[in-house]
Order: structure tokens, then sequence, then C-alpha cells
């Protein structure tokens, strides 16, 4: 993020120089615009720099847990439904314990031990399936919340970033007229630094929100396809119990 803010700088700096006069002996390096930031204009710029360091934080997190929890449903998959097809509930229970960063492993194993709980009666009731639906249900809520943390902080460091921008904007443009008030016959010298410090802050914020605004979508996105493998992986565990359930009435 340094190198973006120095390669944005340097930038504005290249942009500030096509309109500067050849003998006018104003330097516009990117040092000398950090130099020149009034204290409005630092306190955007850290306010962005800490925005940037949560996107960073957030979006390395998230990516590692959800694809620690796409390699583990891969690997977890197959072997539970071999222990659900020899009917062992209780090796399928243990098989979901040992996969605690699936998503799928605690869907599943929340149903299968409301399931076993029941599973020495004789006759498994409406009302017990009923609770094995919503136990499922639960777990799929709160797998979802949990898949979705840090998510909403994206989403606000996407939406206030610009604004945030903005402010120093309007900060860097405002010291700039008031320069020119100050002394009508100066030149680009009087009030580069001023400007400089508006599309510093502009740029910064753009270069905040845009990745912050991507990561959210595409993390979303993420979740939203292990909502559907969660609730397809309850359907089709309700649709076991309901086959154990018709075996126990049958025999």
């Amino acid at each position: 993020m340094t190198f973006l803010v120095s390669l944005l700088g340097t930038y504005v700096s290249g942009l500030f120089l096509m309109f500067a006069s050849e003998g006018a002996g104003v330097s516009f390096g990117f040092y000398d615009i950090v130099r020149s930031l009034t204290i409005p204009g630092w306190v955007v710029i850290i306010i962005l720099l800490l925005q940037s360091i949560y996107l960073i934080a957030v979006g390395i997190e998230r990516y590692l847990t959800y694809n620690k929890a796409k390699a583990q449903s891969r690997q977890y998959a197959p072997k539970v439904a071999q222990a659900l097809k020899n009917s062992n509930i209780d090796e399928a229970i243990n098989i979901s314990d040992k996969h605690k960063d699936s998503h799928l492993a605690m869907v599943v194993s929340s149903g299968l031990k409301e399931f076993s709980a029941h599973q020495g009666n004789t006759d498994i009731s409406g009302e017990e399936m009923e609770a094995s639906k919503r136990a499922l249900d639960r777990a799929i809520a709160v797998k979802t919340a949990e898949l979705k943390r840090g998510l909403a902080g994206l989403a606000t460091v996407g939406s206030t970033a610009p604004f945030v921008g903005l402010f120093g904007t309007v900060v860097g443009i405002i010291g700039a007229f008031q320069a020119l008030k100050n002394n009508e016959s100066a030149g680009i010298g009087a009030v580069g630094g001023s400007i400089s410090e508006a599309l510093i802050a502009t740029a910064f914020g753009i270069a905040v929100a845009v990745p912050a605004v991507w990561l959210f979508n595409y993390f979303t996105n993420k979740v939203t396809s292990f909502g559907v493998e969660m609730e397809n992986s309850a359907s089709e565990l309700i649709d076991y119990f309901i086959k154990q359930r018709t075996k126990r009435l049958n025999s």
C-alpha cells in the first residue's frame, strides 16, 4: 500500500509539473507534497491508511478461511457419505468433529447429533424429524453468520473511503483558495501544495475503496455458494433421515 501511495503521489506530481512554468523553480516531488500536508490532510491520510490495513487483514483472513473450508469439505464429503451409506451415524459424527473448519461438517454434525438422540426409539415421530430440521437450520444460520464475519467492515470501507478522500479534497481546495486570497498575484507555487493535498486525498480514497468493494463482492459470492452447499447437504440429510424412519416403520 505504501508503494501504491508513492506511485499515486508521483503521478500527481507529474500532473503538476505539466502546469508549472519552466523558470518557476517550484518542486512538486512526493516528499515535498508530504511536507506540505496540513493537519486535516494528515488526518485523512491516517484514516485511509487504517482502512487499508483493515482491508488487507480481513482480505487475507477471509481468503485463508474460505480456502480451508473448501479444502476440508472436499475431504469430508466422501468420508461422511460412506459412513451414512453403511448406516454408521456415530462414525459420521466422529468424522464431522474432525473437520471443524468445514462448513458442511458443522451443519451435518448438528443434524446427525439431533437424529442420533432419538435413534434408540422404535419409532421416530414427525416432531423429532422437525427437531432435526430445526437443528440443521440453526447450524446453517450460525455458520453463515460466521462466514460473513468481516464483510460488513469491507462494505463500510468501500462506501466511506471515497468520502474520506473527498473531505481531504475539500480541505485542500479551501486551502488553495485561501492562499490565492492572501496573495492574488501568486502563481501555481502558492497553491500547489493545497491542490496536491486535495488530489492525493482523492486518489488515496479511490485506491482504498475499489479493492474493498471488489473483495466484498468476491467474498459475498463465496458465502452464497457455501450457503447453497449447506442447504443442499441439509436437504440430503433430511432425505436420509426419512429413509431411515421408513426402514424402521417397515421392519
